[in-house]
């Protein structure tokens, strides 16, 4: 009986380059949702650091302050001039946030995120989020960024015409141009427990740090399947000698 002839390793020179180049994207898209992970944990860190204390925000705009750090602060909400932020979930249910100015004496306004209502199937009918006049206030919250769409194609800045205004991921410059009332940098995200705001229940943005280092593990199990495949491929039979 004959035996098979033994195959030799013997990578061929384009399926090579092309392992490599695979190998090298896996790798790299890994290492991104590991550092992806990283901040997303920071992030987690810093919102759970922000509930240990609540500090006074006084006349500050709160950009000298961590993100997610709670404060107290006065002012009058302004009911009749706020902001539906579209494309915003609650549960997996869509809808808008309420975002109100608070107006300080002697301070930049201060975009409060009263929290989120229902679509009402039509942006044609806007909810009603009237807000009756209260005067001056104290309110408690976590200073947060305004939210930002992954592509520049998600931003609207605020309609024209009545109050409220729709908007998609603006920037505060557009907030501010809008209202006519120079605003700082930071919003407050409304304390879950204050009775004027709608449904709330804040948590850091983006996906989970677990999801993220999931993904990572992910992407390098890839490139490691992938140099595995070219190893194996790459065994052939010897060439038949003439």
């Amino acid at each position: 009986m004959l035996s098979p002839a033994r195959k030799v390793f013997a990578p061929a020179l384009g399926f090579t380059v092309l392992a490599l180049l695979l190998i090298a994207l896996f790798v790299r898209l890994g290492t991104w949702q590991w550092h992806r992970g990283q901040e997303r944990q920071a992030a987690a860190s810093r919102f759970a650091q922000g509930a240990d204390r609540v500090l006074e925000l006084g006349t500050g705009d709160g950009s000298d302050l961590p993100l997610y750090q709670r404060v107290r602060v006065q002012g009058e909400l302004d009911g009749a001039h706020q902001f539906l932020l579209d494309n915003r979930s609650f549960e997996g249910q869509p809808g808008y946030e309420v975002l109100t100015p608070l107006i300080r004496a002697g301070a930049p306004g201060l975009i409060v995120d009263r929290g989120w209502v229902p679509f009402t199937g039509s942006r044609s009918h806007l909810p009603d989020v009237t807000l009756a006049a209260g005067g001056q206030l104290e309110l408690t919250g976590r200073l947060a960024a305004l939210p930002s769409p992954g592509l520049a194609l998600g931003r609207a800045p605020p309609s024209a015409g009545a109050w409220p205004k729709l908007t998609s991921y603006p920037d505060m410059s557009q907030l501010t141009v809008a209202l006519g009332v120079p605003l700082g940098a930071r919003m407050l995200l409304l304390d879950p427990a204050s009775p004027l705001g709608y449904a709330r229940a804040w948590q850091p943005p983006g996906l989970p740090p677990l999801r993220h280092f999931a993904y990572a593990v992910q992407w390098w199990s890839f490139a490691v399947l992938t140099a595995i495949m070219w190893a194996v491929m790459s065994r052939r039979p010897p060439p038949v000698a003439s």
